[in-house]
């Protein structure tokens, strides 16, 4: 029950992307004197920032092969490399949005720039609650082991985890990509 009411949780959030996206889509002509977003954008570190976060999904996989053979010290190996690359991630969001707001691009501007912090923020606002989440499950593991209620978290934070770097594909996609494209 505890995977079924958190998959529902997560359509919810489905939905609330959703409206994020349409509104970024719908305010990205609203630059109100700006540059262009291949101007604002710097697709390579955008790339590596991504790099991060997709691998980071690829090393909790290993989490979870490890917490199936009931291997807890490689559970807590992967999860540490995996909460490294999501604050590595992080930080890089952090030094972009410092990056833009110090040029002048910040989220007052115009309506597409508040549409593009708001979404782009969102998602490391749900990165950053993943982080916090992984540091709890860590300290849980160690103190209880992988027993029931740990593994269920860690596939529910797995589930979540997973469900953030296919937003992010779309963010990646949609805000940088297309924007790169003119």
């Amino acid at each position: 029950m505890t995977v079924l009411g958190f998959w529902i949780y997560l359509m919810s959030d489905c939905i609330v992307f959703a409206s994020l996206f349409a509104a970024y889509v719908t305010l990205s002509g609203s630059m109100s004197g700006n540059p262009g977003n291949a101007e604002m954008f710097d697709l390579p570190y955008v790339a590596m920032e991504t790099g991060c976060l997709l691998v980071s999904s690829f090393t909790y996989g290993l989490a979870i092969l490890a917490m199936q053979k009931g291997r807890s010290d490689l559970v807590m190996r992967w999860l540490g490399v995996t909460f490294l690359l999501g604050l590595t991630f992080i930080a890089m969001e952090v030094n972009e949005f410092h990056h833009m707001i110090a040029e002048g691009m910040g989220p007052g501007e115009n309506a597409f720039l508040s549409s593009f912090f708001t979404l782009v923020g969102t998602h490391g606002a749900h990165v950053t609650a993943g982080l916090i989440w992984m540091i709890v499950l860590m300290a849980q593991v160690t103190q209880w082991g992988l027993n029931e209620v740990t593994r269920t978290r860690l596939m529910c934070l797995s589930l979540f985890w997973h469900f953030l770097d296919i937003i992010w594909i779309g963010v990646f996609t949609v805000v940088y990509l297309r924007g790169a494209m003119g």
